[in-house]
C-alpha cells in the first residue's frame, strides 16, 4: 500500500505542513497511523478525505462541524441521514454564495464596461448620459 509523507500530503493540496498537523490535532483524521518516532503516515484514504475536508472547508464550514462529519463517518451507517442532510445544507449554502458572487460579477463586469468606454473616449464624460442611472455607484 502506498503511503505519503506529510511534506508529500502538503505539495499535493498547496498547503503547509503546519496545517495538516493542525488538522490532525483538531481531530481530523482519526484513523492517520504514526511511525515508531511520531511521524504521521498518510494513506490514499487519507487522502481522500482530505479532498472532503478541503472541500467542506473551502464552502465555508467550520472546523468544528467538519470535525462532525468526520465522526458521523466513523460512527457508520447510523448517520447516513446526518451526512445527507450536511451536504444538504452545504449545497444550499454555496448555491447562494454562487448567486451572491453573479451579482457581485455583474457589478464588475459593469464597471469594466464602464471604464473601458471612459477609456476609449479619454473622458468620463462619455458617460454623462448615464448619470441617472449610475450615480447611486460610485464611479
Amino acid at each position: 500500500m502506498k503511503t505519503y509523507s506529510i511534506s508529500e500530503v502538503a505539495e499535493s493540496f498547496n498547503m503547509t505542513p503546519h496545517t495538516l498537523r493542525y488538522y490532525d490535532k483538531e481531530g481530523l483524521f482519526p484513523s492517520i497511523e504514526r511511525t515508531t518516532g511520531g511521524k504521521r503516515i498518510f494513506k490514499q484514504s487519507d487522502m481522500d478525505a482530505l479532498k472532503v475536508i478541503e472541500c467542506l472547508k473551502s464552502s465555508g464550514m467550520p472546523i468544528k462541524e467538519i470535525k462532525h462529519f468526520i465522526e458521523w463517518c466513523s460512527e457508520g451507517d447510523s448517520t447516513l441521514q446526518q451526512r445527507y442532510d450536511m451536504f444538504l445544507e452545504r449545497k444550499a449554502s454555496v448555491e447562494a454564495q454562487m448567486e451572491e458572487l453573479k451579482k457581485t460579477m455583474e457589478v464588475i463586469e459593469h464597471k469594466c464596461f464602464y471604464y473601458k468606454s471612459a477609456l476609449d473616449s479619454g473622458t468620463e464624460d462619455v458617460h454623462k448620459n448615464n448619470k441617472i442611472k449610475s450615480s447611486s455607484a460610485a464611479h
